[in-house]
């Protein structure tokens, strides 16, 4: 999948602003964290055809979002929507000014084979800009380096060749790779398929501690229902064939109807608005 990196590819074209935005929830009061993305009636799909209902939500600096539903639900189409790599059937996605995006993808077995040092593999996140005339690393981008592989706690593994790696280890090198291009934005697709229960559960505290310490927003899809409200804030409920696209805080939407209708008997309960700026 082709880098995503940008400073703000969904501006509206007509430059017309959020407020103006006939269905745009309001943000909390007490809310002060900083907004990194705007989802404003946003509709995905494909052929000119949309497959879910608009999609609203706000995403903060330090939040950890869910994205949830079942297989061929459109969380990969609202994805690749996010991310900018498929155009989008309606509505606006804003991004703040300076927003960087960075994506994990789904781990391959080809992956496990890539002839390169975890230094190195890192280190190509940052190739973008690179050229003959300054072909090495300046002082700036090795201390990025070595902050992201520090802040997934990756940094002894650095001379380590990846082939060597297990899934888990690879996978912090691949969010340590994303992390190296200083996003503000990182979505990350299903990091914990393959990986045991106790794996899982570092993968979810890391992530946690990445949105909060680094104050970053975090996207995540995942099937991990059991770990999901201990270490998520705020979740995204979709469901293409149920016509459902639901987001806020998760224990509201863990608790609705509509998740409920999706995954069975849970307990009811109605979602908050969606925490964007005013």
């Amino acid at each position: 999948m082709a880098d995503p990196s940008t400073s703000n590819p969904h501006q509206a074209g007509d430059g017309s602003p959020a407020s103006d935005h006939p269905t745009e929830p309001t943000r909390h009061s007490e809310h002060h964290a900083r907004q990194i993305a705007g989802i404003h009636n946003v509709e995905v799909g494909y052929d000119g055809r949309a497959i879910l209902p608009p999609i609203s939500v706000c995403m903060h600096a330090g939040e950890l979002w869910a994205l949830v539903g079942r297989n061929g639900a459109g969380k990969s189409t609202f994805m690749r929507t996010l991310l900018g790599l498929q155009d989008r059937m309606g509505g606006q996605i804003q991004l703040d000014e300076g927003v960087r995006v960075a994506y994990v993808a789904q781990r391959s077995e080809f992956e496990g084979r890539v002839p390169a040092r975890v230094w190195d593999f890192v280190a190509g996140g940052l190739d973008v800009g690179w050229s003959f005339a300054v072909p090495w690393l300046s002082g700036s981008q090795r201390r990025k380096i070595a902050q992201a592989m520090a802040d997934v706690r990756v940094e002894d593994l650095a001379s380590r060749q990846m082939s060597t790696l297990s899934y888990g280890q690879r996978q912090r090198v691949h969010i340590a790779r994303a992390l190296a291009t200083e996003p503000l934005l990182l979505v990350l697709d299903e990091p914990t398929s393959a990986m045991d229960p106790i794996a899982e559960r570092a993968m979810f505290e890391l992530l946690r501690n990445l949105a909060r310490n680094r104050g970053i927003s975090i996207m995540l899809s995942s099937h991990q229902m059991s770990f999901l409200p201990e270490h998520a804030d705020h979740a995204l409920l979709i469901d293409r064939d149920l016509a459902i696209a639901t987001g806020g805080r998760l224990r509201d939407v863990f608790g609705s109807a509509a998740f409920r209708r999706v995954y069975g008997d849970i307990h009811v309960g109605a979602p908050t608005d969606d925490d964007c700026a005013s």
